[in-house]
């Protein structure tokens, strides 16, 4: 990923978290220019292959995971607990497996420099596992839940994402947020909380989660039986999912994918099995587009309207 192009200035945004019996938290997001009061820009940390964001959370300084597969906001166990009697009646998932019986707490508010979203809930869930692999402290992970309400633009080429507050309609509350040139609209699927597209491999179509959080691309090894030469295996790779549980993969490149009029070569991809997909995603799906994709393409989600909008690449 290329350094920050330009200096951004120094605010911070607060999510309020709170419950009728316990006090007012505040986790603060460092380093985010305010353009308006639905509008803000934060700088995006490189950590791997990982969205990140910095933060503080009761008193303790780490980082934030944007991660678009989750359907929830996620508090590390580890700096947070969950409230009395918040069992969650159904599992959350991760890349490799379902994490079992997560706990839950419900934020009363979620406050973005006065851009308040009410009753949020949050899984409890120990993220240990990241924290060691990837050598940083992660306070959480901020999903679906939190940036339906918003259009997002992640930008890796300036090493940013920018939130801006849209209407029930999906309508942007503010005008002329962005001056970048629109290159391709992209319409998608909201499965759940999944960004469903449809990508061609040899004139077929198939179904692709749209992820922030896959580090890695994915293909399930059924689409590679059908399509052997669009799959050049490489190397072999552990790799450590959302329950903690570590399998080995194949690692290789995937060419020949098509989305809508957007030709995708040489991803970094991992053949793997998807068989958790349709409980986790409400879909069965073959495959995930994750950080390589978002490392070629400046792209705008925008939830409501169920469209992506891939900005023109400088590079390009």
């Amino acid at each position: 990923m290329r350094p920050y192009l330009f200096h951004m200035l120094l605010f911070c945004f607060g999510i309020s978290i709170s419950h009728p019996s316990t006090d007012v938290y505040d986790i603060q997001i460092y380093n985010a220019e305010f353009l308006s009061a639905h509008t803000v820009r934060i700088p995006l940390k490189n950590y791997g292959q990982l969205l990140i964001i910095e933060g503080n959370l009761l008193g303790k300084k780490g980082n934030f995971i944007v991660d678009t597969g989750s359907e929830t906001l996620i508090l590390n166990s580890n700096y947070y607990t969950a409230n009395p009697r918040s069992k969650k009646n159904n599992p959350t998932y991760g890349v490799l497996s379902s994490i079992d019986n997560p706990l839950q707490r419900r934020l009363n508010e979620f406050n973005l420099k006065g851009l308040v979203m009410r009753n949020k809930s949050s899984d409890v869930i120990d993220l240990s596992h990241i924290e060691n692999s990837k050598k940083m402290k992660v306070l959480g992970i901020i999903g679906f839940n939190i940036l339906k309400d918003y259009e997002i633009f992640i930008d890796l080429y300036l090493n940013q994402i920018t939130l801006t507050k849209t209407d029930k309609e999906g309508n942007l509350m503010d005008d002329k947020v962005y001056l970048e040139t629109i290159d391709r609209e992209i319409p998608f699927q909201l499965k759940k909380h999944s960004i469903i597209i449809n990508p061609t491999i040899q004139d077929k179509t198939y179904k692709f989660v749209l992820d922030t959080g896959s580090e890695l691309n994915q293909i399930n090894k059924r689409i590679v039986k059908k399509s052997p030469q669009s799959f050049k295996p490489q190397r072999r790779l552990k790799l450590s999912g959302a329950s903690g549980r570590k399998i080995e993969v194949m690692v290789g490149e995937l060419n020949g994918l098509s989305l809508d009029s957007l030709k995708l070569k040489g991803m970094q991809t991992i053949l793997t099995n998807l068989n958790y997909a349709y409980e986790a995603f409400g879909t069965r799906i073959d495959g995930v587009l994750g950080y390589e994709f978002f490392l070629d393409h400046r792209t705008i989600i925008n939830y409501k309207k169920e469209m992506l909008y891939v900005v023109k690449h400088p590079e390009n």
